[in-house]
C-alpha cells in the first residue's frame, strides 16, 4: 500500500510540474498566438455523441470567428477533407470549410491499453503529455477540450487546481455541473450547454421517406407511415406498431454501456409478454460503432451471449451504420434503452425521444436530472436500474393502452425539443462570446 501511495503521489507531483510548466509556456506564447481556436480532441473518430459535439460546436466557432482558422488536434490518420466528410456523412453537419488538421504521435498516452496497472494515474499524465505537445506543435488563440472528471481524491485536489485556471467552463448535464463546480470551484465561470441533438431531422418526413428494412427479414421493406404537419414541417406520427415493433439500443461497444444488462432484461421481458402470436415478433436492434479490435471482440461477446440466453433469433445487430440508417432505424422503434451507469449527458435517449420511440433509460446522471423528467407534469419515460426493472418497463410499454402510450410519446417529444442542435448552437455562440 505505500508504494502503491508513492506512485500516486509520484504521478501527482509530476503531473503538477507538467501544468505549471504548460502554463508558463502558453502565458509567454500567447502574444504570438496565431488567429486559431484550438480544439483538444485525440480521438476525431469515435463515432460517439463527443463527435457530434464535436463538429457542432466547429460549425458554431466558423459562424462566430469568421476570420480564425479551425485547428482539430487528433492522433488519428485524418485530413481536413475527410474529417468534413465525415461530419457530413455520419452526422449531418456542414462545416463552412474543412479545419485544419493537427497531428499528435504521442496519443498512445491516453489509451487505456498503454496502462495495465493504475490506469486513471497513467492516462491523467498522459493527458498532460498530449496537451503539451499539441500547444508546442501550435498556440491558438482559444483553446478547447474536453474536460474528464476524476473521482480519485488523491488528484481531485490538483485537478480542481487546473481547472480553477479555466477561464470559461461549458459542461453539459446538471449531473457534470455539479462536479465540476465542487471540483473547480467556479461557479460563476461554468455554464451548462446541453449537447446538440438532430431533433429536427429525426421528426421530419423527408428523413423517413425511403422504405426501411424490416427488421426480422433483411430481404424485405416496410413503408413507413404517413405522415403530420407540426410545428412548420412534416412530423413522424407516434402511432407504431407495437406487437410487431422494436426496441432499439444506441450506443458504441464499451464496457461502460452494459449491453449485456440490455440482452438479459429483454429474455425476461419476453418471458412476461403474452405468448400470443400478436407479440412474437418483438425485436431488439443494437446499433453501435466499433472502433477497433477490442470493440469488435465485445460485439461478438454479445452475439455469443444472446445464444446462450437463447435470444439470438429475436436480436438484431448493426455495427457502423450511415447516419441516414440510422435515423431510419430510429424512426420506427416503439421503445429505445439505454443502460450506462452515470452517463454525464446520454444524446442517444433524446434522440429516442425526438423520433417518437419511449425512452427506458438508467436512473442516474443526465438521463435522471436533465432527459426523462415530466413535461408539463406529463410523464416521458421509464427510468431503471435493475434487470426486472428494465424488464418490467419494456413489458409497459408493449402493453400500454395506445392512447397512454401516445400521451406519453408526445411529451417525449416535446421536451427533446430542448436539447436541439438549434439551442446548442445559440446557447455555445453566448458561451463564447464571454471570452472576447
Amino acid at each position: 500500500m505505500g508504494l502503491v501511495l508513492s506512485l500516486l503521489e509520484l504521478g501527482v507531483a509530476f503531473v503538477f510540474f507538467l501544468l505549471v510548466a504548460a502554463l508558463y509556456y502558453i502565458r509567454n506564447r500567447k502574444r504570438n498566438a496565431q488567429p486559431v481556436v484550438g480544439f483538444f480532441h485525440p480521438f476525431t473518430e469515435d463515432g460517439g455523441g463527443g463527435e457530434r459535439v464535436l463538429w457542432c460546436a466547429v460549425k458554431a466557432v466558423q459562424e462566430l470567428f469568421p476570420l480564425y482558422s479551425v485547428v482539430i488536434y487528433t492522433g488519428d490518420q485524418a485530413t481536413p477533407d475527410s474529417l468534413a466528410a465525415r461530419a457530413s456523412e455520419k452526422f449531418g453537419i456542414q462545416l463552412k470549410e474543412p479545419v485544419v488538421v493537427a497531428r499528435l504521435y504521442q496519443r498512445k498516452w491516453v489509451e487505456a491499453a498503454t496502462y495495465p496497472r493504475f490506469t486513471l494515474i497513467g492516462q491523467s499524465l498522459g493527458s498532460v503529455v498530449l496537451a503539451w505537445e499539441a500547444l508546442t506543435a501550435l498556440t491558438p488563440c482559444f483553446w478547447l477540450s474536453t474536460a474528464k472528471v476524476f473521482y480519485y481524491r488523491v488528484v481531485a485536489r490538483l485537478y480542481g487546481w487546473a481547472g480553477s485556471c479555466t477561464h470559461l467552463a461549458m459542461v453539459n448535464s446538471s449531473w457534470t455541473r455539479g462536479h465540476i463546480e465542487e471540483l473547480w470551484k467556479i461557479p460563476s465561470r461554468t455554464f451548462r450547454v446541453y449537447p446538440p441533438c438532430d431533433t429536427s431531422t429525426l421528426q421530419d418526413k423527408r428523413s423517413f421517406e425511403v422504405p426501411i428494412p424490416r427488421l426480422h427479414d433483411h430481404s424485405s421493406a416496410v413503408a413507413v407511415p404517413a405522415f403530420c404537419a407540426f410545428g412548420g414541417y412534416m412530423a413522424l406520427p407516434l402511432e407504431r406498431r407495437v406487437e410487431s415493433g422494436y426496441i432499439i439500443s444506441v450506443a458504441q461497444f464499451r464496457p461502460e454501456k452494459a449491453h449485456g444488462l440490455q440482452l438479459e432484461a429483454f429474455r425476461l421481458a419476453l418471458e412476461s409478454l403474452p405468448s400470443s402470436s400478436d407479440f412474437q415478433e418483438v425485436r431488439l436492434k443494437i446499433v453501435g460503432s466499433c472502433r477497433n479490435s477490442e470493440d469488435e471482440e465485445r460485439l461478438q461477446m454479445l452475439k455469443d451471449t444472446c445464444k446462450r440466453l437463447k435470444i439470438d433469433n429475436r436480436v438484431d445487430f448493426c455495427a457502423n451504420v450511415s447516419y441516414r440508417e440510422l435515423v431510419k432505424l430510429l424512426g420506427g422503434a416503439v421503445a429505445g434503452i439505454h443502460t450506462m451507469i452515470d452517463e454525464h449527458f446520454g444524446i442517444s435517449v433524446v434522440e429516442y425521444m425526438a423520433a417518437g420511440a419511449i425512452p427506458i433509460a438508467h436512473r442516474s446522471a443526465g438521463p435522471m436530472m436533465d432527459i426523462v423528467v415530466e413535461e408539463e407534469g406529463q410523464q416521458t419515460g421509464f427510468l431503471a436500474e435493475t434487470v426486472e426493472e428494465y424488464a418490467a418497463a419494456i413489458y409497459e410499454v408493449f402493453t400500454l393502452p395506445q392512447e397512454k402510450r401516445l400521451q406519453m410519446a408526445k411529451a417525449a417529444r416535446k421536451r427533446a425539443l430542448r436539447f436541439s442542435a438549434a439551442n446548442f448552437d445559440e446557447r455555445f455562440k453566448e458561451t463564447m462570446k464571454l471570452l472576447l
